[in-house]
């Protein structure tokens, strides 16, 4: 890159004013000085689109690899998904022969031999517990609350404030 100190910059000076003359040189400065604006602005503008296409590449590589480990992920998962239904249908048809050998349930079994295997385990039958759960149920009636005179809604603090407030009594001092 150009080197310019002080004394190089003090020489370009002088050499301005007298080549161009104390007159035109105030607005060649400017012009200058616009010139190497639009430079600098130009260079920042060819940085930046250079540092967005890195970036750009970088996040490309980025999702690229990414993809790759989630397909990858989804292989394994996919292999030992296939690997444990072979194992349960292998357990599962093994489990049915044993069964379709023996002639006798557990049931049987069990008042056969009532010490030898665990009693079977018998599932209770479902019943609908016959209340509707959705429905909000109170501890008390509404028509009981009203007769006693109970709140039955819930007051602001300026509603019971109002309320409680002592009136007026009619009448003139």
């Amino acid at each position: 890159m150009i080197d310019l100190g002080i004394s190089k910059l003090a020489l370009i000076g002088a050499v301005a004013l007298i080549v161009i003359g104390p007159e035109k040189l105030p607005r060649v400065a400017r012009t200058v000085g616009t010139l190497l604006g639009k430079a600098q602005r130009y260079v920042a503008d060819v940085k930046a689109e250079v540092n967005k296409a890195m970036e750009l590449d970088e996040i490309k590589k980025m999702k690229e690899s990414m993809e790759s480990a989630a397909q990858t992920v989804k292989s394994s998962f996919e292999e030992n998904a296939h690997a444990f239904e072979k194992d349960w249908h292998n357990a599962t048809q093994g489990i049915a022969n044993d069964l379709e050998g023996t002639h006798n349930t557990s049931a049987d079994a069990y008042l056969q031999n009532p010490d030898s295997i665990m009693p079977p385990a018998f599932m209770p039958q479902y019943r609908h517990p016959g209340k509707k759960w959705r429905l909000k149920q109170s501890a008390m009636p509404q028509w009981y609350k009203a007769r006693a005179g109970l709140r039955t809604r819930a007051l602001s603090g300026a509603a019971r404030v109002a309320r409680h407030r002592p009136r007026p009594m009619s009448g003139g001092l």
